[in-house]
């Protein structure tokens, strides 16, 4: 059995801490997504003592796209920006102490986000143990996914409700997939859900989730039924009185301040409009590829791209782990227990509902922005383990050499059609091919571990992240920087 006071559990949650209180500090005041606009609403609650009302006027295009281009500069408030006034209260009211206590820093409220988000890494730790608890490599792996994603890093560090959505879903999570074994805590789940109703519209997604679980038990009786009721039920009493408020509030039956928000935020860009603009392949380009650099990293308000040559490398590995995840449905699925298929599928549907709400946001909306999948991100990072280190296996190495030689000859081929060979996208994709391929020739003197190569790959995740705010944040988004 793993202990979680092992030196590589601690190792990765102090590089965890020490990454996300490097974005707290040196990312610049607001240069953080809706930042502003989070930020107003703890003052709002802080100095009225209530929950305040999203109005007209608190959205405005055409100066929030002044205070971004400009970096936010002192001389230009931010005190009518508050379009996420109708976000649930649970994550404003816990940070009103703060507020109080710190005189409205910003960086200690950032620093409190961290916090949450140190649980959010920890509980991926707990919930790959539960589901392999005799696979280190991927336990390790999809706490590792969790704390070295650059992007998400720099939510966590952050002001916004993010963090403590987070952590509410990572606790449901755990406390799920352990419900598919033990049938206990419908009380902890209730409670949780009702919490979650009441801290971000994006956790709303766990409740088909809790659905999803009573599907999966045996046998499907009904004592089930009422368990699932039970919880339906106490969770809906919780967060009951915000949605009467709301109701009073904004009319419409509106009980979650969505219809006013989009009444509110006018001048934001509709998918229509893009597509008539530019047509409908190159929307669809540039939805898959701003979402996949957004996921991975882009700073300050979708503004800071990271380097081509960082994506190209992250689109190497997430191509390695995808492979490797198809090899390992196809190779070993049916050699996994019927609870572990449960509790994998149920993982599986909380991607898949992520990405339906995502889309159903962008049917809206153009906002390619892959922060918006976070809250799947332990599924993510847990399927991506499985994936690369199926992939690094050395009984796969011909598939990995082959999917290398593949994507080298499309790179070095696009590179010199365009003009001019692209040296590094050749060296990036042709290191690890010659790594592979001198590992299958020194096999019989030598073997290299594959559990050496998948450290290596999350070492360059945890460096990235570590080297993200000096590499692109203070450059581009400190003034003068």
């Amino acid at each position: 059995m793993i202990n979680f006071r092992q030196p590589l559990f601690i190792a990765i949650l102090l590089t965890y801490i020490v990454s996300a209180v490097l974005y707290a500090l040196l990312t610049p005041n607001w240069q953080s997504p809706d930042e502003p606009a989070h930020y107003n609403y703890v003052r709002y609650l802080a100095t009225k003592g209530e929950a305040p009302e999203l109005v007209s006027g608190c959205y405005d295009q055409s100066y929030l796209n002044i205070l971004t281009t400009r970096r936010f500069p002192p001389e230009l408030p931010i005190d009518n920006i508050c379009y996420e006034f109708h976000q649930p209260p649970l994550y404003y009211g816990l940070t009103v102490p703060i507020f109080k206590i710190r005189h409205g820093s910003l960086r200690w409220l950032r620093l409190f986000s961290i916090s949450l988000g140190a649980g959010v890494v920890i509980l991926a730790f707990f919930i790959a143990r539960t589901i392999f608890p005799n696979r280190p490599e991927v336990i390790y792996g999809t706490m590792s996914f969790v704390a070295f994603v650059p992007m998400h890093v720099s939510m966590l560090a952050s002001v916004n409700n993010d963090a403590l959505a987070s952590l509410i879903l990572a606790t449901m999570l755990f406390l799920l997939i352990r419900h598919l074994q033990e049938q206990k805590n419908e009380f902890l789940i209730a409670g949780l859900l009702g919490l979650g109703l009441l801290t971000k519209v994006t956790i709303y997604i766990v409740v088909p989730l809790v659905g999803v679980v009573y599907l999966f038990l045996k046998p499907k009786n009904w004592a089930n039924l009422k368990r699932l009721s039970f919880i339906y039920s106490l969770a809906l009493m919780i967060a009951l009185p915000w949605y009467i408020r709301n109701a009073i509030l904004y009319g419409k039956f509106d009980i979650l301040g969505l219809i006013r928000h989009n009444e509110v935020v006018v001048g934001q860009l509709r998918p229509t409009e893009l597509i008539a603009e530019i047509g409908g392949m190159a929307y669809l380009n540039n939805f898959v590829t701003t979402t996949f650099h957004s996921f991975w990293g882009q700073f300050g308000w979708m503004a800071v791209p990271m380097d081509s040559r960082v994506y190209l490398l992250l689109t190497l590995l997430t191509m390695m782990a995808v492979g490797g995840l198809g090899l390992f449905y196809w190779s070993e699925a049916f050699k996994l227990s019927s609870l572990e298929r449960a509790r994998l599928g149920l993982l599986a549907c909380l991607i898949l509902f992520m990405a339906l709400a995502y889309g159903g946001y962008n049917w809206q909306f153009v906002q390619f922005q892959g922060r918006y999948l976070f809250p799947s991100i332990i599924p993510l990072g847990l399927f991506f383990s499985i994936g690369l280190s199926e992939s690094l296996r050395y009984q796969r190495r011909w598939w990995l050499i082959g999917g290398l030689s593949m994507m080298l000859f499309w790179v070095t081929g696009n590179s010199i059609l365009s003009g001019q060979l692209d040296k590094w996208a050749v060296l990036i994709v042709g290191l690890p091919l010659t790594i592979i391929i001198g590992r299958s020739l020194l096999a019989r003197t030598m073997m290299i571990p594959s559990t050496w190569l998948l450290f290596a790959c999350y070492l360059f995740l945890g460096g990235l992240t570590l080297a993200c705010p000096f590499w692109f944040i203070v450059p581009n988004l400190v003034p003068n920087g």
